[in-house]
């Protein structure tokens, strides 16, 4: 299914993509293929409840008819109405359709004012769906100068689009689909993608840790502070015995890619009232959640790297900064999000954050708030990423794992930067990579060139600098040189240049040539009497 969902992404972006660049182009087609499914749904939930045999309603078009069916029936319409409202909470007018829209495209009789519309109505109608559809700019320019400019690129777009059986694929295919559109043209589809898309790997890996020891929990609770397209958090489920029973808290400050976070957390069947836990705002700026709950089982984050914010000296004396005696440095946020993050995390919670390896060693203000971490025992482990994994910067990352209830002050340090499998644009890592990281976390052992446990006095002993070559040495020897081997190839080399030399000398020599080459041919043999 995902070579053909990259299949009809590829054709669909190629309709877009000499129009405007990915960060554009990725709006409307994730905006589309996110109503495609809305309107799939919808139809499948009319069959489900209504119709004697599934087996008959088999296609989409079978589907359409038999909701139009219901709905011109004024006995059963309000029924069906209001139970679709009861299980999805939404309702689309069969003239909205997806399909419906997309075979007027393959018969060149779609209007673009439809899908206004149909944006128009669900996004009015029903508080959850408010403002998703914004980023899918209708009347932009970009799609044609004029209105049946833009008419017939949005039909190329949806006859792209319609093959998709989006529900087969599942709940991932935003998150999938937008990882395969910033990856595909990497030169115009960056712009700091990093800072808000974590590759699948390396979110199943944080996953993995925030959830250690923590699986069987009835209810289980995940923040994320920065979260993006929402991946981070719905990852978090795949490693808990009760995945349904998971509550999300996020916030985001830029409006599209919150946009594209509800969206993910709907795809995954997260109910609409849950969407009040994600909120549109600056995380640094404000402290956010400050009613209950404000503290969680686990903290996931992956932050824009060394941002700006204003350090403002009123946050020393907020409860989220005031323990650690500075403020993070104004061209640089990474700490500030850590503490965030962490004065959010339950006392029995862990969290994990990436960070650039700066944080790691650097002094001044952070220098200060992270020796406090280490003082306090909150630094659990430092694990080293390799080079080039994330969309958008090609610089080694960190995860930092933190806990709060811990006795201990050691620090597992963990170098996992040379296992990775090489890509064309992105590095990437193998199930065996993160298994190896995983073990190697549970044991809390050293591992030879991959893993060490350093004491508080062996950090304290390297000044609370946290560089992990200072812990773990990766240093391969080179093999020893055989002196005496190499000399007698040298001779060898000699003896056979030499004899090279006097066989191209008597070549030279008995060549008959004009007067006009004598010098030429002087010069020659000179070179290769060399030693005569």
């Amino acid at each position: 299914m995902g070579v053909e969902l990259n299949q009809r992404l590829f054709s669909a972006a190629d309709s877009l993509r000499s129009k405007m660049d990915a960060s554009e182009y990725k709006n409307y087609l994730l905006g589309l293929i996110f109503y495609k499914y809305l309107s799939d749904k919808l139809l499948q939930k009319v069959v489900e409840l209504g119709a004697e045999s599934l087996e008959e309603y088999d296609t989409v078009e079978k589907q359409t008819e038999y909701y139009i069916k219901q709905l011109e029936d004024e006995a059963i319409k309000q029924d069906v109405i209001d139970a679709l409202l009861d299980t999805l909470r939404y309702a689309i007018e069969p003239d909205y359709l997806f399909n419906v829209l997309a075979e007027k495209a393959h018969k060149n009789t779609f209007q673009l004012n439809d899908l206004k519309k149909g944006f128009l109505e669900i996004s009015a109608n029903f508080i959850q769906f408010k403002g998703l559809f914004d980023d899918v700019d209708l009347e932009s320019n970009k799609l044609g100068l004029d209105a049946q400019q833009r008419n017939v690129t949005i039909t190329e777009v949806l006859k792209k689009l319609s093959d998709i059986d989006i529900l087969s694929y599942g709940g991932d295919i935003i998150g999938d689909a937008y990882e395969y559109l910033i990856g595909l043209f990497a030169s115009d589809a960056g712009k700091k993608a990093g800072e808000f898309y974590t590759p699948h790997m390396v979110s199943d890996m944080m996953a993995r840790i925030v959830t250690l020891g923590q699986e069987e929990k009835s209810l289980f609770s995940v923040y994320d502070p920065t979260m993006g397209s929402g991946s981070l958090m719905l990852n978090v489920r795949n490693y808990l015995k009760y995945p349904d029973k998971v509550k999300y808290h996020g916030q985001e400050l830029n409006t599209t890619t919150f946009n594209l976070a509800k969206m993910n957390l709907i795809l995954h069947g997260v109910e609409a009232e849950a969407l009040t836990n994600l909120r549109n705002a600056d995380t640094l700026n404000k402290d956010w959640p400050q009613d209950e709950p404000y503290t969680f089982d686990s903290v996931i984050m992956n932050p824009p790297y060394s941002a700006h914010w204003s350090a403002d000296e009123k946050f020393l004396k907020e409860s989220r900064f005031d323990r650690y005696g500075k403020l993070a440095p104004k061209s640089k946020a990474d700490f500030a999000f850590l503490l965030h993050g962490l004065y959010h995390l339950k006392e029995t919670g862990t969290m994990a954050i990436v960070l650039p390896h700066g944080v790691l060693f650097r002094g001044a203000a952070e220098g200060v708030i992270r020796k406090n971490l280490l003082e306090n025992g909150e630094i659990d482990t430092v694990i080293g990423l390799p080079a080039n994994l994330f969309y958008g910067t090609s610089i080694p990352t960190t995860v930092i794992v933190l806990r709060k209830n811990r006795t201990e002050r050691d620090v597992l340090f963990i170098d996992a930067s040379k296992d990775f499998i090489k890509g064309k644009n992105q590095n990437m890592l193998s199930k065996e990579n993160i298994d190896k990281v995983i073990a190697a976390y549970k044991n809390r052992e050293d591992v030879e060139k991959f893993a060490h446990l350093a004491s508080f006095e062996e950090i304290k002993e390297n000044d609370y600098n946290l560089n992990i070559p200072r812990y773990v040495d990766t240093f391969e020897e080179e093999p020893p040189v055989d002196m005496a081997k190499i000399g007698k190839e040298m001779k060898a080399i000699r003896a056979e240049k030499a004899e090279l030399d006097k066989s191209l000398y008597e070549a030279i020599s008995s060549l008959n040539y004009k007067p006009e080459d004598e010098e030429w041919i002087k010069g020659a043999l000179e070179v290769f009497n060399d030693g005569k």
